[in-house]
């Protein structure tokens, strides 16, 4: 059971590592397009779809996609990161607690 939730911990890392990387890649990329086109927002603009929509797309409208793929992956990452160090938080605990039972 040891071996087991220490595989899954291990695993789970990697996936986050991964997925950070993945998503760091895209968001940059998406970033390098709205700086080359000089496309200027707040984090609590890129932060709320609704304020994209209402205040940067409509100043932007030839940045729309790159602004809203930039938004999309960055809201993303950051949901997946949260789960994946929530879940490695809780396999860590309790490989813990089957540490001092054995």
């Amino acid at each position: 059971m040891r071996l087991l939730l220490i595989t899954i911990v291990c695993i789970l890392f990697v996936a986050m590592l991964a997925v950070n990387l993945y998503f760091r890649a895209k968001v940059l990329r998406a970033y390098r397009v709205l700086v080359q086109n000089e496309v200027d927002f707040t984090p609590g603009q890129i932060f709320s779809k609704l304020r994209v929509e209402d205040e940067i797309i409509p100043r932007y409208p030839h940045s729309a996609e790159a602004i809203r793929n930039f938004s999309n992956y960055l809201q993303l990452s950051i949901k997946m990161t949260t789960v994946l160090m929530a879940l490695i938080t809780a396999f860590g605990g309790i490989l813990m607690w089957f540490r001092h039972e054995i």
